[in-house]
């Protein structure tokens, strides 16, 4: 039981002077006033814990912020919490949590949290793919929505239009994405589950898609269409490096200078520029070391050899070369992605090792046996195979001109 004593008043609260030491005032029901030696004076709801009956004091608030009225308001609302055998500082300060979670743990918060790692694990232009599509169709609606608030039929709600245009795809990506957020948030201890971790089954599949190729024999029909396009010189360039060196387009089009070894006749692409996040070596022809040449005295003096036209401090975009074919009328035959598949083929029909080939393509063998692509007798060994790649497009481009003809 609380001692009884005098009740506090309005004027006995505004009348208290600070003295050498703090010193209290009592009102009743376990509600006290502390007066500070600095002036300032705090109400606490002095109490006994109900589980280890331990004395607690709870500040409620400073005078005169709080008066008097509210202090008691707050006295008898904890009160009652110590009735029920709950403590009521624990209670506010989940409360406060809670609150905080509301406003600080949003959706969007918590998926920038996830990109900063989610960046350093795929190349830059995939991370710029991930972070636009959050953007353009994610944040809109659940950008200020706490974590803890996100569910299933939201997210399914949220994705059915774009199943209903037709971009399967997108969807799927999306989905994936929201995962892994989601999953970000329980292991940051944030959510106690993944609220969305079987939404994919509620969307229609997309079909599986080849990209689209030449076959073998087209070669032919594509050197000429570059010889004769009206591209930029550099675009040329670009198309062809692809080609020779059977990488994928981002990787071509943030091809460094500090990157080509001339004594070694090497390309070395570093893991951040890589979709599989390992380095990879490609051993230069001399087809593909003429496309240098040819391309030196435009941007042998900057930091990419294909620069972009608006901004020749970056690179050019992953799509030019795609793009380009377009224009060039391949759109619906071939993708600049595609040209990869081509040699994929062509190599695989003339009997080269399949090995070395998955190698040139730098793609990951699963079950991780035969990982070795950049070790020296693998890129000895790359040698004659390339060599005989870029003698095949040079032959393909007979007559026409290839830059890359020696």
């Amino acid at each position: 039981m609380f001692a009884q004593a005098a009740r506090l008043s309005d004027l006995k609260v505004n009348a208290a002077k600070p003295a050498e030491k703090d010193y209290i005032l009592t009102d009743g029901d376990g509600l006290q006033m502390r007066v500070r030696a600095n002036g300032s004076k705090l109400w606490n709801f002095n109490y006994i814990h109900p589980v280890t009956k331990k004395r607690v004091n709870m500040g409620l608030g400073t005078f005169p912020e709080v008066g008097l009225a509210l202090a008691r308001k707050r006295t008898v609302a904890a009160r009652e919490l110590v009735a029920q055998g709950l403590d009521p500082k624990e209670a506010r300060d989940a409360d406060r949590q809670a609150l905080k979670a509301t406003v600080e743990h949003t959706f969007k918060n918590v998926a920038i949290a996830w990109f900063e790692l989610k960046k350093d694990a795929v190349t830059p232009a995939y991370a710029e793919d991930i972070w636009r599509s959050l953007t353009l169709h994610i944040f809109p609606d659940l950008e200020a929505t706490p974590i803890s608030a996100v569910t299933a039929p939201t997210v399914i709600k949220l994705l059915r239009p774009l199943e209903t245009k037709g971009s399967l795809e997108t969807v799927k990506r999306l989905s994936q994405r929201l995962n892994e957020i989601m999953t970000y948030g329980v292991n940051s201890g944030l959510i106690h589950s993944n609220p969305l971790t079987g939404i994919r089954s509620v969307f229609k599949k997309p079909k599986k898609k080849n990209m689209a190729a030449l076959a073998p024999d087209e070669l032919q029909e594509l050197m000429l269409a570059v010889a004769n396009a009206s591209i930029k010189r550099t675009t040329r360039c670009l198309i062809e490096w692809q080609l020779h060196t059977m990488t994928r387009p981002a990787e071509a089009a943030t091809t460094r200078w500090a990157d080509i070894d001339l004594e070694k006749n090497i390309w070395i692409i570093p893991p951040e520029r890589m979709k599989k996040r390992r380095t990879h070596i490609i051993p230069l022809t001399d087809q593909a070391i003429a496309l240098l040449n040819a391309i030196k005295p435009l941007s042998g003096h900057r930091e990419y050899v294909f620069p972009a036209d608006r901004n020749p401090r970056t690179h050019c975009n992953s799509q030019t070369a795609n793009m380009a074919l377009k224009r060039m009328g391949f759109e619906g035959r071939l993708v600049s992605h595609g040209m990869r598949s081509m040699a994929s083929t062509i190599l695989n029909e003339q009997g080269w090792d399949p090995e070395l080939i998955e190698v040139a393509l730098a793609h990951v063998d699963k079950d991780e046996v035969r990982s070795a692509y950049n070790r020296a007798d693998y890129i000895e060994r790359r040698r004659p195979m390339m060599a005989w790649w870029s003698q095949h497009i040079q032959a393909a481009a007979a007559g026409n001109l290839a830059i890359s003809a020696v």
